[in-house]
Order: structure tokens, then C-alpha cells, then sequence
């Protein structure tokens, strides 16, 4: 694990005064000393303040704390009153007082100063205030992630989506990460956290949200390392709601494509598929519309076809639905209407007349179902957003947890 953890050593803090409290933000070594060398005559006893002998850890100006590192100060005599950590803009960090000794209990942000003000009193009552800082570790890499669909109107597949812009690399950083997420939903509704590969965490209901569920999805992951002296350096927090329950099956040997709203049928669409074979045929599995991308240009470059050989093609598509990353779609094609219903003549992408397209385009949303049946090759989870591929207990075992 990258990153050294340094400057975690107690230092021992004492506040000294003579005949009176300490100043508020002062601070001195050593144990009971005079401050003002040996004591004046007089005829009454003069008695000497003893503050609170304070250990606080990380030491003062230690530099290259990691986030993970705890913040620990205890009283080695005396009694804590109060702690205080707070970063550059005042945040404080969150911890716990208990035997004497207080503890962080929230993780540090990385490349961030931090101010320990601790207020204490001596065996003798005598108060006192002290202060310290220290700087956490800067990363190579800052991690970033975002919440995918924040304050959308999604399809009842959507899952909650957790991206990260590099992979999370070993399952205890995963795992560091599932513990720290939160999902609530309205109504309430049983799901889990899974991953579909190292970058992307998802959680999804039982079966298909119920339609209207409001969802809230809380991130705070600062503090948290993700690979070699890579470190997250932010929280996040978003959500979305559940619009209606859109739910079509592209039966692939029939070439049609049932469309159901709340359970009835609205529309029935002819359509032609993926022709047979090992680049085109269209899998098979429940989908989930990704994005609505509009005009698209298909180019057979990306399916291992270019310019020149036998089958490549370069055309610009109207209406797209993607599903899938690997390039499949919902799309208008006039090319293919005489085969829309017939035959399947296509790369792999549902094609549909420009006026069923359009139908199709205007009448979906985001995270909308899409089943395929009829095809011998299958969707695999990770080719777009595949949870539904998993059954639930399945789901539940791809959890860093589990």
C-alpha cells in the first residue's frame, strides 16, 4: 500500500503558567515551571497552576499524514474538555471523546492542513488551551467518481451507479468503499451494492423499481485510498426518481419488438436484428436503455471491418437508443423496412422505420428494460449496464463484502 505514514508519533504538549490560567492559544513544554522565574515575597502562600499534560497525535507540523490515519489526543494528566480538527474552511472533523481520550472517527482529506485545538484542565482545575497542525500526504493521483443520472426521471431497470474514473484495485479497497455508500429510497425497497468490474458499483432493488420511488444516494469517500498512492479527495451526494414502467421484448427469431407500459401493451414494432454470426448477432439478455444519443454515425471500423473489405459500411443513424457499450442500439433504418418483420439483416442494432424509430425514441427514458430473446450469444453484464443479467442472490455475491 502506497504512502507512508508519517509523523504518527505522540508529542507531548504542556501549557504553563504561573499564579493564574493559561492564556487562550498558548502553549509550552515542560511540566508546572514559573513563568516568571522565582516567586516574589509576600506574607500569603502563592500557589502553582498545574495544566493538563496533553499527547497529541499526528505530531505538531508533521507533514505526509495519511488520510487514514486517526487523530488521537489524550490527557496524560488532567481531563479533556473539548477537541477540535478542522481543515483551511473551518469543517470540522468528526470524533468521539471516551476514557479520557478523544479519537477521530472520520477520514482526513488528502494535500489538506489541519488545526488541532485542544482545551483541557490541569489535576488542579487549571484550564488551559493548545493548539497544533499537521498536513496529510499529497497523492500522485487524485480518484475521482461520479453518481451517474443525478436529478434524472429514470426507467424502473436504472441502478444506482457509482463510476470511477480508474479502477478501484483490490477487493479490501472495494470493500473500504461498499461500507462508506448509502441508498434510500421512497417507498422503501430491499436491494444490494455489487460491483459489475472495478470501476463501476451499482445497487439495485430486488426486482424492477417501483414506478414513482424517489432514491438518494449518499457518497462520502474522502479519505479513502484506491490504488497505489492514488486517494479520494471528495464526497458526493445526488439521486433520482422513478418515472413509469416501460418495459420492451425484442423477440429476435420473430422480428418484433413488444412494447409494454405499466404492463399493457402500447405498441408492436416490426423489427430486423443482427444477422447470424460471430460479430453481428444480437445478444441476448435484459437490457437497459444507457443513453438516448440521437443521430449517430455506425462505422463497421469498430467491429473489426475497414475500409475496403468485404461488409464494411459507414452510415449515418437516426433516432439511437444505445444499449450497450459494444455498439448496439435501437435505431432508424430505411434501408432495412423491407426486412423489418422478415429477416434479420443488421450488424447487431434493433432497426426499426424511421416513423416506429421516432415512436420508440420520444416514447423512452433512461434505464427503460429491453429484453432480447431468441439469440445463442449472450449479454454479458459488463457490455452495458447488465445487473439484471444476475439473479438477485447472484447480484448480491459480485458485493466487495460478500
Amino acid at each position: 500500500m502506497a504512502g507512508v505514514l508519517a509523523g504518527v508519533f505522540a508529542m507531548a504538549l504542556v501549557a504553563g503558567c504561573q499564579g493564574g490560567a493559561a492564556s487562550p492559544g498558548t502553549s509550552a513544554a515542560g511540566t508546572g515551571a514559573a513563568a516568571g522565574g522565582t516567586p516574589s515575597s509576600s506574607s500569603s502562600s502563592t500557589t502553582t497552576s498545574v495544566p493538563a499534560e496533553l499527547d497529541v497525535t499526528p505530531a505538531d507540523r508533521a507533514t505526509g499524514v495519511r488520510p487514514d490515519a486517526p487523530v488521537k489526543v489524550r490527557a496524560v494528566s488532567g481531563k479533556l474538555s473539548t477537541v477540535r480538527v478542522t481543515d483551511p474552511d473551518g469543517k470540522a472533523v468528526e470524533g468521539k471523546l471516551a476514557q479520557g481520550a478523544w479519537t477521530s472517527t472520520a477520514r482526513l482529506r488528502p494535500s489538506t492542513a489541519y488545526t488541532v485545538t485542544v482545551s483541557a484542565e490541569g489535576e488542579d482545575g487549571t484550564p488551559s488551551t493548545t493548539t497544533s497542525s499537521f498536513t496529510t500526504l499529497k497523492p500522485k493521483v487524485t480518484a475521482t467518481y461520479g453518481i451517474l443520472y443525478a436529478g434524472q426521471t429514470v426507467g424502473v431497470g436504472m441502478p444506482v451507479s457509482i463510476q470511477f474514473d480508474s479502477a478501484v484495485t483490490s477487493k479490501a479497497m472495494r470493500a473500504e468503499v461498499e461500507k462508506r455508500v448509502t441508498v434510500t429510497t421512497s417507498p422503501k425497497q430491499a436491494g444490494a451494492w455489487g460491483w459489475l468490474d472495478d470501476r463501476q458499483l451499482m445497487w439495485r432493488p430486488v426486482t424492477y423499481w417501483k414506478p414513482g420511488t424517489t432514491v438518494s444516494v449518499r457518497a462520502p469517500l474522502a479519505g479513502l485510498q484506491t490504488g497505489p498512492d492514488k486517494w479520494i479527495a471528495n464526497d458526493d451526494s445526488a439521486g433520482f426518481t422513478v418515472g413509469s414502467m416501460m418495459i420492451s421484448t425484442v423477440d429476435i427469431k420473430a422480428h418484433m419488438m413488444t412494447v409494454r407500459r405499466d404492463g399493457k401493451v402500447i405498441k408492436v414494432i416490426p423489427v430486423s436484428t443482427g444477422r447470424p454470426g460471430k460479430l453481428t448477432e444480437t445478444r441476448s439478455g435484459t437490457k437497459v436503455i444507457i443513453r438516448k444519443e440521437g443521430e449517430v454515425t455506425m462505422d463497421s471500423t469498430t467491429l473489426g471491418i475497414p475500409k475496403g473489405k468485404p461488409g464494411y459500411y459507414k452510415e449515418v443513424t437516426q433516432s439511437n437508443l444505445r444499449v450497450t457499450w459494444t455498439g448496439e442500439y435501437l435505431h432508424s433504418a430505411p434501408w432495412s423496412v423491407a426486412s423489418q418483420g422478415n429477416a434479420n439483416v443488421s450488424h447487431g442494432c434493433v432497426n426499426m422505420s424511421p416513423a416506429n424509430a421516432q415512436w420508440m425514441f420520444d416514447a423512452s427514458k433512461v434505464g427503460d428494460v429491453v429484453k432480447f430473446t431468441g439469440s445463442n450469444r449472450p449479454f454479458l453484464p459488463t457490455e452495458g449496464i447488465g445487473v439484471w443479467q444476475y439473479t438477485y442472490d447472484g447480484w448480491k455475491a459480485q458485493s466487495a463484502l460478500s
